[in-house]
């Protein structure tokens, strides 16, 4: 068939063209517990929580220590942040990461795919679970969580933040923001969600790990496990979450951050481009530090694993 008379391909490759442009840069589950408790005598655990709207979320909670809650991007889900994960459990932190609601194995509700919520979801579930002086680590859209958390519930149970790769302060272009993103290029994502979701996800890959540049090494699983986590979501919950990530305005909530705060970007990212997110977001929240990473992709907690988990534990245990 002639691409040219297929309206979802053709919405497909308009979104693909502006992608790899650097344009945009973008199973069994255990029974619901309302009232999770720690089981400390399980070193590597997962559970699921029911959010007072009926909302069940899936969430692992793995070794002891210090608590480090994590927060992943769009449209994928926890398991992106196993590497960190196992990494800080075998170095006496205790890691926390849930699947946001539409997202993973959490359920799929038709409402409450919006910033606020997504923060309340995670309020919820740490009240639920008594966790206090956190360090909160968000990737992404998961960074715009983060900042939103702190905008709607205070630092009363946190302790440090990390945002990286994070869409803070604001993605979408106005008149305000003219370095942003155009409506057009959100549209494209949307349009990819919405019609051939499953090669888009495989496209959107590429430039979020940076396999489109000459010297990536980034192997075809990564890629693979990139498509797999993505067609986890469902498509409404992804779709209206395009919304979230590009539209919401998060400068007052980096302006409530007291605690210790790092940046983490990638200067090469072709999803949220670092001069119109980290660039601007460092200089919103009080005595904040960054490290960006030249040639670095937006999914860099893959491609420098190693590097992303010394730097974050060298900031942990300052």
């Amino acid at each position: 068939m002639n691409d040219s008379h297929n309206p979802a391909r053709r919405h497909l490759l308009v979104g693909s063209a502006v992608l790899a442009s650097g344009a945009f840069s973008i199973g069994a589950e255990a029974s619901p517990q309302r009232n999770p408790q720690p089981n400390r005598s399980t070193p590597m655990d997962s559970k699921t929580f029911v959010t007072k709207d009926g909302t069940q979320l899936y969430y692992k909670d793995w070794g002891a220590g210090p608590v480090v809650t994590f927060s992943h991007g769009w449209p994928l889900n926890a398991d992106a942040w196993d590497g960190q994960m196992h990494f800080l459990a075998r170095n006496g932190f205790r890691v926390i990461a849930h699947d946001r609601r539409g997202h993973g194995r959490s359920s799929q509700p038709s409402n409450g795919n919006d910033m606020d919520t997504y923060a309340d979801d995670l309020a919820q579930l740490i009240e639920a679970m008594d966790l206090k002086q956190i360090s909160m680590v968000g990737h992404s859209t998961g960074g715009g969580e983060v900042a939103r958390y702190i905008g709607r519930h205070g630092t009363g149970r946190v302790a440090r933040a990390v945002l990286i790769g994070a869409v803070p302060p604001v993605m979408l272009k106005s008149a305000a923001n003219p370095e942003g993103l155009p409506v057009e290029v959100f549209d494209g994502i949307r349009d990819g969600v919405a019609g051939d979701r499953s090669q888009f996800y495989k496209d959107l890959a590429v430039p979020f790990y940076g396999a489109n540049r000459p010297d990536s090494k980034v192997s075809q699983g990564q890629l693979d496990q990139f498509w797999l986590w993505s067609m986890q979501s469902g498509q409404k919950n992804a779709y209206e979450c395009v919304k979230a990530f590009s539209e919401t305005d998060f400068t007052e909530d980096l302006k409530k951050i007291d605690v210790p705060t790092l940046f983490m970007h990638g200067e090469d990212d072709q999803i949220v481009p670092i001069h119109d997110s980290a660039k601007k977001a460092v200089r919103l929240v009080k005595n904040a530090q960054a490290i960006y990473y030249p040639g670095a992709p937006h999914g860099l907690t893959a491609t420098l694993q190693d590097r992303i988990n010394a730097d974050l534990l060298t900031f942990l245990r300052g």
